[in-house]
């Protein structure tokens, strides 16, 4: 083989990463959504000894950590940290929990818009329009775009 033959095939075997697929925009949320998972288990921790704070994603909100909101809540978060650490280190897995995370979050958006205000102790129905649908829906668009060529860039 010469020298030429071996560097082209080195070259050729080279694919590119996987991360260059995602736009610049879910790269930024990937990081902040890495950290709020990185912070998931401090946060069960002190709602555990009685230190609640401040919890709210999807038009949920709540300040009572270790209720059935604060726990859902938090578990969106750990899901939104698992599929930001997947994307970023280019899992296999990563596109299709993705995909998934968008789903559970326009479903839950769409609820809590649709739903909740009729279940309400409040007089009269009173609407919120969730803005989180105006990441969630391209971020599910482009995540079933790319996700041929994620498989492909093993």
């Amino acid at each position: 083989m010469t020298e030429s033959e071996i560097i082209d095939s080195d070259l050729s075997s080279t694919k590119e990463r996987r991360r260059k697929l995602l736009p610049v925009w879910i790269k930024i949320f990937l990081w902040i959504f890495m950290v709020f998972g990185a912070i998931v288990p401090v946060g069960l921790i002190l709602g555990a000894i009685g230190l609640d704070f401040n919890l709210a994603l999807y038009g949920l909100e709540t300040t009572n950590t270790l209720s059935i909101t604060g726990l859902l809540i938090i578990l969106f978060l750990a899901i939104k940290g698992t599929v930001s650490f997947g994307l970023w280190t280019e899992k296999d897995w990563a596109v299709n929990l993705a995909i998934i995370d968008a789903i559970i979050g326009i479903v839950t958006c769409s609820i809590v818009m649709l739903v909740l205000p009729f279940l309400s102790d409040n007089n009269g129905v009173n609407f919120d329009i969730r803005l989180e649908l105006i990441a969630l829906t391209p971020y599910l668009i482009k995540m079933r775009k790319i996700k041929g060529d994620w498989y492909n860039r093993k």
